[in-house]
């Protein structure tokens, strides 16, 4: 069995992977659901993006000496990525759950969709966060009336400088042995820095027919593949 380390993206907290953590330790596994700094119960934490590297590695080592699978969702693969990197022969695998993935010197507002320029438009337009969406912006993503209003009531505004500031890598997360699952409903192609990676032997490409937020709209589907990327 392994111990995972849930790592949710912009906005959320741990308490986004409270059904997959559920299947998952009913599955035998160690679940450990991470809140980053500066989100949620930990809002009043100052962060920047290497902040939320040394949250993922400082929960990998309050594990101790066992091996682990870092999961990072949307933004968190950012930080994850550059965790898997830095706890060396602890890294059993690193699952990126439609995630955004880190290259050196560059941040998630670096492949913003409309440029950097206008993300950090908005992020100072709301004093430096990123304001959670509007439930009409959740529409299309395979959840319901009920997970929107769960979603709408935990989010809370991300730290703009964890989204802006670069990531620090020494090698290239191709040569991390790692899954990517794609969230069709989202697009159905990963982003290219992604395509890029599942280029290398050591990653694998995994599909879910759902949308970009998987912990609530199929969490014991996810479940299931986070239990069989182990085996790979």
């Amino acid at each position: 069995m392994s111990d995972f380390v849930l790592v949710a993206g912009a906005w959320l907290g741990a308490w986004a992977w409270d059904d997959v953590a559920r299947e998952l330790r009913a599955a035998g596994h160690g679940a450990h659901p991470l809140t980053l700094s500066g989100l949620a119960d930990k809002q009043a934490i100052p962060a920047d993006q290497q902040t939320h590297v040394r949250d993922i590695v400082d929960e990998v080592e309050r594990l101790g000496p066992r091996d682990v699978v870092l999961v990072g969702h949307s933004y968190a693969g950012i930080p994850v990525g550059q965790a898997a990197e830095r706890i060396g022969d602890r890294l059993a695998r690193v699952v990126f759950v439609d995630a955004n993935v880190p290259v050196d010197g560059e941040s998630f507002a670096s492949s913003w969709w409309q440029g950097q320029a206008v993300f950090e438009e908005t992020l100072a337009e709301n004093d430096g966060f990123w304001a959670p969406p509007a439930w009409t912006d959740l529409d299309g993503q395979d959840l319901g009336s009920e997970q929107v209003a769960r979603f709408a009531s935990g989010a809370t505004a991300h730290p703009g400088a964890t989204l802006t500031g670069p990531a620090v890598l020494e090698r290239s997360p191709g040569e991390l042995p790692a899954t990517y699952v794609k969230c069709l409903l989202d697009g159905a192609e990963p982003m290219d820095d992604a395509a890029e990676l599942l280029k290398s032997d050591r990653w694998r490409l995994v599909e879910m027919d759902t949308g970009h937020w998987p912990m609530f709209s199929q969490p014991r589907e996810l479940a299931r593949i986070l239990h069989a990327s182990c085996r790979s």
